[in-house]
């Protein structure tokens, strides 16, 4: 089975940081994407950034860019989400997502690309 483990939520004022966590196991780690989302009680999750695990190609969504990097560690099984800069707007539910193929680009941050989902991580920032 695949499994995947976010940490690295919490609380943090407006202009802080967080970094983000995802321990994956169950699989060949070095062949997956690999995607951060968001979702808020109400609203439908939203693609944060993706990347290409073994490459250099990254997506971001453009309320992210320049803020938000997406980063890998093949030694260690994790994806990491460092967030900068974070806005109360960036508050939500962050799930860490993957999949065995590579998506096309415009897929890339979208919910039907991705096959597992961890259990999320509460980020808050006011």
């Amino acid at each position: 089975d695949v499994q995947l483990v976010e940490s690295g939520g919490g609380s943090v004022q407006a202009g802080g940081s967080l970094r983000l966590s995802c321990l994956v196991g169950g699989y060949t780690f070095s062949s997956y994407c690999m995607a951060w989302f968001r979702q808020v009680p109400g609203n439908v999750r939203e693609g944060i950034a993706a990347i290409y695990i073994g490459t250099d190609n990254t997506f971001y969504a453009d309320s992210v860019k320049g803020r938000f990097t997406i980063s890998q560690d093949n030694a260690e099984n994790t994806v990491y989400l460092q967030m900068t800069n974070l806005k109360p707007e960036d508050t939500g539910m962050y799930y860490c997502a993957a999949d065995p193929w590579f998506p096309s680009a415009i897929r890339a941050l979208g919910v039907d690309a991705y096959t597992y989902w961890g259990q999320g991580t509460q980020v808050t920032v006011s």
